[in-house]
């Protein structure tokens, strides 16, 4: 078992402790009230994964985990996709707690569980990612010794890190409750393909064997449509 630094534990503890607060914060702040049980199961779906992904990483990568901690991009063109999405994420989830509030567009009970039941897959995907692939850091750079992934989820496309974010992006207004979020699905998605784009530039210059891997693996998002 690898040692994770006592630093490092500390720095993931508050920032789950301050996610857990931050969103818990965008989604009942707005919603004018602790009942609305699609957050909390939403709040839940999120959070529960997590913290067993988190243990995985300080047993198994701490090295990754340290990765998955910086958040400053070094590539100009990310600082900006990063910040528009996060409007648009937090906008997103804003609108539907809000939505929730003032009853504009209510979504089926089993519709909700349903979008609950993608986000989660979503998540599976982004842990099948990081555990397929070491050097998945938070930002856009290419380490010392990282080398080309095939296997795995890459095998089918470029980013399934993404694909698994598209999920989550996709059903999280449906999983809070709100038809009229989905509004806010057009530019996450936008965001999302930029950020892609932006990042395959820099693989395809700066990491060996990434341009042949482009070649074998077609697609970057989605099998099958792009």
């Amino acid at each position: 078992m690898n040692t994770t630094p006592p630093r490092l534990l500390a720095t993931v503890l508050c920032r789950f402790i301050g996610g857990l607060l931050f969103m818990s914060a965008v989604l009942f702040i707005p919603a004018g009230t602790f009942a609305y049980w699609q957050g909390w199961v939403y709040i839940a779906v999120l959070f529960i994964p997590m913290s067993g992904v988190l243990l995985y990483l300080v047993r198994n990568d701490p090295a990754l985990l340290a990765r998955r901690m910086q958040t400053k991009e070094r590539v100009t063109e990310q600082k900006a996709i990063i910040t528009l999405s996060g409007i648009s994420c937090f906008a997103c989830i804003i609108l539907a707690a809000l939505d929730f509030r003032f009853g504009w567009s209510p979504v089926p009970l089993w519709l909700v569980i349903t979008a609950d039941i993608f986000v989660f897959l979503g998540y599976l995907i982004f842990f099948w990612t990081i555990r397929e692939n070491s050097y998945a850091s938070r930002i856009v750079e290419v380490a010392a010794g990282q080398q080309v992934i095939a296997t795995g989820p890459y095998a089918s496309v470029r980013h399934p890190m993404y694909a698994g974010a598209l999920l989550m992006f996709l059903f999280t207004p449906l999983a809070l409750g709100s038809f009229l979020a989905l509004v806010l699905f057009p530019p996450i998605l936008l965001t999302l393909v930029l950020r892609i784009k932006n990042e395959e530039a820099l693989l395809v210059r700066e990491l060996d064997g990434y341009a042949e891997y482009c070649t074998k693996t077609w697609y970057r998002l989605v099998p099958g449509v792009w």
